[in-house]
């Protein structure tokens, strides 16, 4: 069983579903409504959970409902806190996420100011218990401290490298692998070419580095040699959380050994499955679901 630890924050999505984004001010009618645990890290803690994977979410949630509930949606989901700080009087995060008739989103996330970015607690853990250690951007002190002591056990490294505002080139330096979103890719490196951006960031790192697409896949390079997986076509519901489940998937296939082009192709196939249902963790299928799906394409 692989065994992965997922750093960084959780936070209460409160999901409304509209037929179009709003572009203007104004008032606006939902059709539905929904709340879901959300965040980069234990969204993907979830997805590797479903997988079939030994999973510990590391992160910080206030002492306050949200926290609580967020906590207790982790546990019955199969995903170990343990190790999660609850800060006394302090507010959890929570985002607003707006869904249109084609599963797109705007998410709009406070990040709460209560949680202290401290990480130095995390030394206390003992990192040589897991096979992969997989962090967001978004606890960027955490994520550097477990990177480090992860590294220090020979444990592989896996990066959610999305947007932030912080820097996050010694994030990368500190990988074995790095999952750039577009956006991510591109503000480090500012570079709008794909490969160009891919090849910049590649310097920063001795890791591989890939950038997810959304529809059109996931681009990775293979020492000179530029890989791209397709992805695959199914109904889309809603997108919310499709990148974070892809970093779960991706973290359950490396702590297996498997090849990056294997690696890739399972972590897109689980993401895929996902958008078919709403909310960014309903439609995260098990392993014998991503294989069954994957059989329909071989």
């Amino acid at each position: 069983m692989a065994r992965i630890a997922c750093i960084g924050i959780t936070v209460l999505d409160r999901i409304w579903y509209l037929a179009d984004l709003p572009v203007e001010g104004g008032k606006y009618v939902a059709h539905d409504y929904t709340e879901v645990g959300g965040g980069p890290a234990a969204t993907a803690a979830v997805a590797a959970a479903k997988l079939g994977a030994e999973v510990d979410f590391i992160g910080r949630v206030g002492d306050d409902d949200t926290g609580r509930r967020l906590l207790s949606e982790l546990d019955a989901l199969g995903v170990n806190t343990r190790y999660t700080r609850v800060v006394p009087g302090a507010r959890s995060s929570q985002s607003a996420v707006l869904v249109d008739g084609k599963g797109e989103r705007i998410i709009a996330n406070y990040p709460s100011p209560d949680l202290p970015e401290s990480a130095d607690w995390l030394d206390a853990i003992d990192f040589s218990r897991w096979d992969t250690v997989l962090a967001d951007v978004r606890w960027h002190e955490g994520a550097k401290r477990a990177f480090t002591l992860a590294r220090q056990q020979g444990v592989t490294t896996l990066l959610d490298a999305d947007v932030t505002p912080q820097n996050i080139a010694d994030l990368v330096a500190l990988s074995d692998h790095v999952a750039f979103s577009a956006p991510g890719l591109q503000r480090l490196t500012q570079e709008r070419e794909t490969v160009a951006a891919l090849k910049r960031a590649q310097m920063l790192t001795q890791g591989r580095v890939y950038v997810t697409q959304g529809a059109e896949g996931c681009v990775w390079l293979e020492g000179d040699r530029v890989c791209h997986q397709p992805g695959f076509k199914v109904e889309v519901v809603d997108t919310t959380g499709a990148g974070d489940v892809f970093h779960g998937a991706l973290a359950v296939s490396l702590a297996q050994h498997d090849a990056s082009a294997e690696a890739v192709l399972f972590a897109s196939a689980v993401a895929a499955l996902k958008c078919t249902r709403p909310g960014g963790r309903a439609g995260i299928p098990d392993c014998d679901q991503t294989r069954s799906f994957l059989s329909l394409f071989v």
